[in-house]
């Protein structure tokens, strides 16, 4: 037996090559036990500093499955260096030999594992401080996590590809940033509208021009901002269709934005028969604006803002709460409207569509 243990295959004894499937096989069986308590432990302390009670399942659920591939992954290659690259198997391939490139796949995949467990970390900070906005009036707050969060993500997929070609490929990332630093510049020149985009997300975040869930109105467009993102601002229209706006245009266009109006004014048309007389006009708009006033709108004001030869025209202009809901907002609409057509009937007014008579004139033609 201890013959069969010490014959060499492939450059390494077979006592070697168990040692190291037995390592692997425990480190299967009890990796879960492994990050369950590592997790549990980082959930402690992050909560801890942080003073927050988030639900600790959410966070299992983020960081539990990468904390598995790395701890697994720090294993493997540990109880790998036990063995010896088989020297049959070391092929040189364009200069690179195989032993090499499994080097540089395995070394890869562990800074990815590492990255892909940090990207988790960002998320479960952002939920906590998220838990924590969502407590405050300030809604500002919570397009500041989700933005910072995204642009965190962003930093550490560029830290891991410079780790990668730093650890894999045995780059000096000095150099790679100063080359960097030349090409960046090119194509900050070649992407100039993307850098415009980012640098007015920073602008929107720091002004604070509208907010996420806020209704604005952007060119044509109407809707609820539901995300500020690096590049664009995403609008979900009153048709529920989305629409997504470069943020350079967010920052260039005018923007009104819907929800911080104090009040919401609409504006109703009247156009009346000519046989109104001024003294009916003049008690119909001196009267009608406290009747209004009476249906729970805030003021109501009323003129004869024009005459001709087909009708006199009144405006009837009020205003309404601006945080009262759309559906709310029509039926007040409905209201006025209803009252409207109620007054005209019993002051015997009519609208001028009402009333329109065709005449003919016949005229007789005398034979001289």
């Amino acid at each position: 037996m201890r013959q069969l243990f010490n014959q060499t295959i492939l450059s390494n004894a077979v006592s070697d090559y168990l040692w190291v499937l037995l390592v692997c096989l425990v480190a299967l069986l009890l990796i879960r036990f492994i990050s369950s308590f590592f997790a549990k432990s980082l959930y402690r302390g992050l909560s801890k500093n942080l003073q927050q009670d988030a639900a600790r399942q959410s966070f299992l659920g983020l960081v539990l499955k990468p904390l598995d591939y790395f701890l697994f992954s720090v294993v493997a290659f540990i109880s790998l260096a036990r063995l010896n690259f088989p020297a049959a198997l070391n092929i040189k391939i364009y200069h690179t030999t195989t032993k090499d490139m499994v080097e540089t796949v395995f070394i890869g995949w562990l800074i990815i594992a590492f990255i892909w467990l940090c990207r988790r970390g960002v998320d479960f900070i952002a939920l906590i401080l998220e838990e924590k906005a969502s407590k405050t009036s300030d809604l500002s707050d919570n397009q500041l996590i989700i933005f910072f969060k995204d642009f965190f993500k962003v930093i550490l997929l560029l830290i891991g590809i410079l780790l990668i070609l730093r650890f894999s490929f045995n780059k000096e990332i000095g150099s790679i940033l100063t080359g960097l630093s030349i090409v960046g510049a090119a194509i900050a020149l070649a992407a100039r509208e993307s850098m415009e985009n980012l640098i007015a997300s920073f602008i929107i975040f720091f002004d604070k021009p509208f907010i996420t869930g806020e209704q604005v109105k952007v060119a044509q467009f109407t809707g609820t901002i539901e995300k500020i993102g690096l590049r664009s601002t995403r609008i979900r229209t009153p048709d529920k269709t989305l629409i997504t706006v470069p943020n350079k245009q967010m920052v260039d266009n005018i923007i009104d934005n819907l929800t911080q109006r104090s009040q919401r004014r609409t504006e109703i048309r009247l156009e009346l028969d000519l046989s109104a007389t001024t003294g009916q006009l003049a008690q119909f708009t001196g009267t009608l604006p406290q009747l209004i006033q009476e249906k729970g709108i805030e003021l109501c004001n009323m003129y004869v803002t024009d005459t001709g030869k087909n009708a006199h025209v009144i405006l009837v202009e009020y205003f309404s709460s601006a945080e009262e809901a759309i559906a709310l907002y029509n039926q007040t609409k409905e209201v006025v409207l209803l009252l409207l057509l109620e007054e005209l009937k019993k002051r015997g007014l009519q609208l001028a569509a009402a009333s329109n008579r065709l005449t003919v004139q016949l005229m007789n033609e005398s034979n001289g």
